[in-house]
């Protein structure tokens, strides 16, 4: 939640009302309850993945897109690219629940840190 914080105030987002997780334990933990620091805590229904479809669907799209789409022979290797695709995702890869347009067009600051390349 700390780090989630420092990046949301670095793109203007300085209020968070609530927070969406499943019924993980460690969710449930009293540590937990304390860093969101006022924000709601939304648990979904038990068994019902589909409650949290947005973080359903970007598994599914990493998987997809990413995790499976290529043989990695190191991890580092893959935790260097997965860096390069989330800012694909995030500032590049159109998006149908945001008009066609990436995630980042949706922020009030701006996009700052886009690469001109990914050489």
């Amino acid at each position: 939640m700390h780090r989630a914080r420092v990046f949301f105030a670095a793109h203007g987002i300085t209020h968070i009302d609530r927070v969406v997780t499943d019924n993980g334990s460690c969710y449930r933990a009293k540590d937990f309850a304390k860093v969101l620091h006022g924000a709601r805590h939304q648990r979904i229904a038990p068994y019902t993945p589909r409650h949290n479809g947005k973080v359903e669907r970007y598994n599914r799209i990493l998987a997809e897109d990413f995790l499976y789409a290529r043989e990695w022979h190191s991890e580092q290797q893959r935790s260097e690219a997965l860096h390069v695709w989330n800012i694909h995702y995030n500032y590049h890869r159109p998006h149908t629940a945001a008009g066609n347009q990436p995630p980042a067009t949706r922020l009030h600051t701006g996009v700052t840190n886009v690469m001109a390349s990914y050489t």
